[in-house]
């Protein structure tokens, strides 16, 4: 159903999308792979696709590529995604039926003032969002996570680096954890030390 409805749109798909939770729950690998293939072909037929999700889900989609930031896509990362979501043209919304999964089935929304609801959720989480960038140098770390290594290195504590850089606690939060997916870290600590061994502080 999902792929007949990404097949159908002709403007924009919008998601929340998180595949860790799929991964965790052992959803069959083909599924999976359907799942990308379907976000896929969106991405290269529908003028706009936007996509919402965590460092942990950016972390577990490296090999389905679910997210197509690089593929024509644009996505955002947020901490944490509130429920799995795709809005078709505005018209018609999924969900799945234990918030996580559409493996474990789905409901499928056609009732505009809903419809309308879950879009405006899904723009307010774009608008606060961290922007992914596709054309950065690899040797070097994304910009806007430069002043977090620096409080990194520092050892400030999360309230005191939040103030310095002026972001809110629970921004900052989210951008040391991306920094430690990008890094590949478990630690802040092991970020720290990782950074500084790239020259990256």
């Amino acid at each position: 159903m999902v792929a007949r409805l990404a097949d159908a749109t002709e403007r924009e798909l919008l998601t929340f999308d998180d595949p860790s939770g799929c991964v965790r729950q052992g959803v069959p690998e083909r599924m999976l792979l359907h799942a990308a293939q379907c976000v896929r072909r969106a991405a290269s037929q529908v003028p706009r696709l936007r996509q919402i999700t965590s460092p942990q889900g950016l972390a577990h989609d490296t090999a389905l590529e679910t997210i197509q930031w690089r593929n024509g896509g644009e996505a955002r990362l947020v901490e944490q995604v509130p429920f799995r979501l795709a809005v078709f043209d505005r018209t018609t919304a999924v969900i799945p039926l234990d918030l996580d999964i559409f493996y474990n089935g789905m409901l499928i929304i056609r009732d505009p003032a809903v419809v309308r609801a879950l879009t405006r959720m899904h723009h307010s989480s774009w608008m606060s969002g961290d922007e992914l960038v596709t054309d950065r140098d690899p040797d070097q770390p994304p910009a806007h996570l430069v002043p977090v290594l620096v409080t990194l290195r520092d050892g400030l504590p999360d309230h005191a680096a939040a103030a310095r850089l002026g972001l809110s606690a629970r921004t900052y939060a989210r951008r040391v954890s991306e920094l430690l997916t990008l890094l590949g870290a478990t630690s802040r600590f092991q970020a720290a030390i990782t950074a500084q061994r790239r020259g990256w502080i």
